[in-house]
């Protein structure tokens, strides 16, 4: 199954990390939501396989979130899920919080796909708000 996805990070501490073409990034200690999709061949596996950077399982960096997931500080939390749409810019722009310039958004013409977000409960709610689901079937049930 693929589509858009939606991942909750919360960062301990304040750190600034290398990420990619990026360079440098300072990130502030608090909630971030990282908006991506996952057309790809293995579809809604690349969030498996971000949850296992995140776990120290995978050390392997593809994308500016794999760099954030990779820090020791940083913990995702559940994902949210739009399977079978394309709607990556469209919640990029729509959940509350400063965007991080250029992260994510390498493809597109956004500030950012990484959102400096109020709190884990203010992306929770924007994105189920959205349609988002807290599993990837599109037949599954809704949870709040």
């Amino acid at each position: 199954m693929s589509g858009t996805y939606v991942l909750i990070v919360t960062l301990e501490c304040s750190t600034s990390l290398g990420v990619g073409s990026l360079g440098s990034l300072a990130f502030d200690a608090g909630t971030y939501a990282y908006v991506g999709s996952a057309f790809g061949p293995g579809g809604f596996a690349r969030v498996d396989r971000h949850a296992e950077l995140a776990r120290g399982d995978r050390e392997t960096r593809h994308w500016h979130i794999d760099y954030l997931l990779g820090c020791s500080d940083a913990i995702l939390e559940k994902p949210v899920f739009f399977p079978d749409e394309r709607r990556e810019c469209e919640l990029a722009r729509s959940i509350p919080g400063d965007r991080v310039r250029g992260f994510g958004s390498s493809d597109c013409d956004c500030p950012g796909h990484l959102i400096d977000a109020p709190s884990d409960r203010a992306v929770l709610e924007a994105s189920l708000d959205a349609g988002g689901r807290l599993e990837p079937s599109s037949s599954g049930s809704d949870e709040s």
